[in-house]
């Protein structure tokens, strides 16, 4: 499915954001997200119920609040339906695109019109084993073609609607949308990095998150349902 398309604008993109008592962090992210909606973006935050100041926070800065069921994947598939744009972005909250986002974004819709794609990504954090985590991450990535919310997963709307969106799940949602897509067209891999926060790393360790995000990858791919999976990962 090849569609000739004319080279999208920057307002050809929506940055969806789901959000979730992200009080304390959004005085950043929207300053991040003001940047980019003045680059044309098209910002949609998706709350899922916060019960601190996220939506009033949000909403005083300009920007369009959704609400939807609670869940990622419900959020951004309610985000994705309410834009206007004909690529979606999905950017979690403690996550940051490079300055060139859009524009890369752009350029890699001139030779592949019909295209998915993420950034590579960085982690940020205290511990100086993360630089190298990142660059497995990225690596893996490059190898199986799955992409990882926190590397900032975009997709042109007729690819996401074809494929019926993100699969309705508590966990993993960006690897099955990965695996779906890839079946139509490899990820474009931008090597530009999308900056994300290692709060978890630093919290819990960077080797037992290693070996907890290892375990509950072997165990999904040996079939445990997500819903399971979902409460190790608290």
């Amino acid at each position: 499915m090849t569609v000739s398309k004319p080279p999208c604008e920057a307002s050809d993109v929506a940055i969806i954001v789901p959000m979730l008592n992200e009080a304390e962090t959004l005085p950043d992210l929207l300053e991040h997200l003001l940047r980019l909606q003045r680059q044309g973006a098209e910002i949609l935050l998706v709350d899922g119920g916060s019960s601190d100041m996220s939506i009033a926070l949000a909403e005083c800065a300009g920007f369009r609040v959704l609400s939807a069921p609670r869940g990622r994947a419900r959020q951004m598939n309610a985000g994705a339906a309410a834009a206007r744009s004909s690529i979606l972005l999905f950017l979690h909250a403690d996550t940051r695109l490079p300055d060139t986002a859009l524009d890369l974004i752009r350029d890699a819709r001139r030779y592949r019109p019909d295209f998915w794609g993420r950034f590579d990504v960085a982690i940020a954090g205290r511990a100086r084993l993360l630089k190298l985590v990142s660059c497995l991450i990225n690596m893996r990535s490059r190898l199986t073609g799955i992409a990882t919310g926190d590397q900032a997963i975009f997709v042109c709307r007729a690819l996401f609607d074809v494929r019926g969106g993100f699969p309705d799940q508590p966990l993993m949602e960006d690897i099955e949308l990965s695996r779906s897509l890839r079946k139509i067209t490899p990820p474009v891999c931008l090597s530009a990095s999308a900056v994300t926060s290692g709060r978890r790393w630093d919290s819990r360790g960077v080797w037992r998150t290693i070996f907890l995000m290892w375990r509950l990858r072997w165990a999904y791919w040996r079939g445990v349902p997500a819903t399971r999976l979902a409460d190790l990962y608290q």
